[in-house]
């Protein structure tokens, strides 16, 4: 990748790119696109976007029609569906990108998606499968669990920084974290769970299952985060295992994320 040459030696990429799995319906229109030669202008994209006001409901295109910015004018309805460059990655093509392209791979920009210790999968009796896998393993797996995903974003470094992709929650280290509030996150405190006093939400999510409870204790570590104490002086000397397991779960959750410059 070309990038990768210009970029300074501790230099990070946010990288975006296409997902296939999530996109089904707008590669089956592609090809149907190219079949029928569908060129680029104006009457041609005005007569398609007529046309699939035609589309059964059950079409896979339907929601990301409905859904998408990318349809939201003819622009960018043409950008979708006539790019000759347009491209999609699964996870595991992404990673192979990356490797190929000597760039070492970061964390997702949102990951709680590609985490089996996040949602209903925690739930199900592959949790522990998932968890045995390599790290790798487990996102493509859970891109697969997914099947929706349109798009993966990542931070990539042109060299491997020590505190880079799954942070560690071992040793004492992580008290010297400083945890920062996502912007889109919220706390709802309505039609909770048993035992909550609110809920977290990333509204950057679009998977409804990833959502985290939080009890009174969680919450009123929550609410002493401030962008500048750490984790040691935000929790009590007896409360540390009970912070360890939280701000990890705050962490894949994209509740937070960590200056790690003190640790």
């Amino acid at each position: 990748m070309a990038l990768h040459g210009v970029m300074a030696a501790n230099g990070a990429l946010h990288l975006m790119v296409y997902a296939p799995y999530g996109r089904t319906g707008i590669s089956m229109l592609q090809d149907y696109c190219r079949r029928l030669g569908i060129g680029w202008s104006d009457s041609e994209v005005r007569d398609l976007a007529l046309t699939l006001k035609a589309l059964p409901q059950d079409h896979p295109i339907v929601p990301l029609l409905r859904n998408s910015p990318d349809f939201a004018d003819r622009a960018g309805l043409a950008d979708a569906l006539l790019n000759p460059l347009d491209r999609s990655y699964t996870v595991q093509q992404v990673m192979d990108l990356l490797k190929r392209t000597d760039f070492a791979f970061g964390r997702w920009v949102r990951q709680a998606p590609y985490m089996p210790e996040c949602g209903a999968i925690t739930a199900t009796p592959h949790a522990a499968r998932l968890l045995a896998l390599e790290p790798e393993e487990r996102y493509a797996a859970m891109e697969l669990f997914r099947g929706t995903m349109v798009r993966h974003s990542l931070v990539a470094y042109k060299e491997q920084p020590c505190t880079s992709g799954a942070l560690s929650f071992e040793g004492e280290g992580w008290l010297g974290y400083i945890p920062i509030r996502q912007p889109d996150t919220i706390a709802v405190k309505d039609r909770l769970p048993e035992g909550a006093t609110a809920v977290l939400i990333n509204r950057n999510h679009s998977f409804t299952d990833l959502y985290l409870p939080v009890n009174e204790r969680q919450d009123r570590l929550l609410a002493a985060v401030d962008g500048e104490r750490t984790i040691a002086e935000i929790c009590q000397p007896d409360e540390r295992e009970i912070a360890r397991e939280f701000f990890q779960q705050l962490w894949r959750y994209d509740q937070v994320v960590f200056d790690t410059c003190e640790a």
